[in-house]
């Protein structure tokens, strides 16, 4: 029997808003459907076609209104645990982002051997760039 992760999920604030910025990232969308109120909106990196990244806002029939006000807070504050992308060379990709909009919480840092940054997109999710390291 074959398994595999096909979508990981981020709750975002506006949708449109997520997509537009995922976009200056290089994902492009994958599936784009709704059902009445409800949208399920994914993307995914051409350098990885085989993983998709839920963009999906926490409503009915997930959560109550109650539990999504609390999910988005949450989000907002980064409260969530960052989500890695590794690249081949942190600094030229974080010139490339920063030169898109890209808002950067911590500028290339070498550490541990390797370079990484930090971003957040518009609602608050992390993401951690990580260069690969040489071995």
């Amino acid at each position: 029997m074959t398994q595999s992760i096909q979508v990981a999920g981020l709750y975002v604030h506006d949708q449109d808003e997520a997509l537009q910025f995922y976009e200056k990232l290089g994902f492009a969308v994958h599936t784009d459907a709704r059902n009445g109120d409800y949208r399920w909106l994914t993307v995914h990196h051409p350098d990885q076609p085989g993983l998709q990244l839920g963009l999906f806002r926490p409503q009915a029939p997930t959560v109550d209104e109650v539990t999504a006000k609390a999910l988005l807070e949450a989000v907002a504050k980064g409260a969530m645990p960052p989500l890695v992308m590794v690249v081949d060379d942190c600094r030229a990709v974080y010139e490339r982002m920063r030169n898109c909009g890209v808002e950067f919480t911590q500028e290339p840092t070498e550490r541990y051997g390797a370079v990484d940054a930090s971003f957040r997109d518009p609602s608050g999710n992390g993401w951690k760039l990580v260069q690969a390291r040489k071995v």
